[in-house]
C-alpha cells in the first residue's frame, strides 16, 4: 500500500506543475489581451482625432495614422499616443509631425 500513495503524490506533483504552468500562460494571455484592448482604444481615440482635424472618414484616418506609422518606423500605439495628446497641447515628436503633415496632405489629395 505504501508504493501506491508514493506513485500517486508523484503524480499529484506533476499535476500541480502542470497546473502552474497553466495558469502562467492564461495570465500572459490575460495579460496580452488587456494590452491589445488598451492598444486598439488608443488607436481609435487618434483616428477619431485625425477624422475630426482633417475632415477624413475613420479609413482614411487610419490609413494616415499607418502610413505615420511606417514612414517613422515608430509602433503604431506609440503614435496614436502622440496624436490623441496633441489636441490637448502636447507637441508631437519633429520626425512624426512631419509625417503626419505629409500623411495628411496625400490623403487630402485623393478626396
Amino acid at each position: 500500500m505504501a508504493e501506491h500513495d508514493t506513485n500517486s503524490s508523484g503524480g499529484g506533483g506533476s499535476d500541480a506543475a502542470a497546473a502552474e504552468r497553466e495558469i502562467a500562460r492564461l495570465q500572459r494571455e490575460s495579460s496580452q489581451l488587456q494590452e491589445a484592448v488598451v492598444s486598439h482604444a488608443v488607436i481609435d481615440q487618434a483616428i477619431g482625432v485625425l477624422t475630426f482635424v482633417s475632415g477624413l472618414g475613420p479609413e482614411q484616418g487610419f490609413a494616415v495614422l499607418r502610413s505615420v506609422s511606417q514612414h517613422t518606423n515608430t509602433k503604431l500605439r506609440k503614435v496614436a499616443e502622440q496624436i490623441v495628446g496633441w489636441p490637448s497641447g502636447h507637441d508631437l515628436a519633429e520626425d512624426i509631425r512631419q509625417a503626419l503633415e505629409a500623411a495628411l496632405r496625400e490623403a487630402t489629395h485623393r478626396t
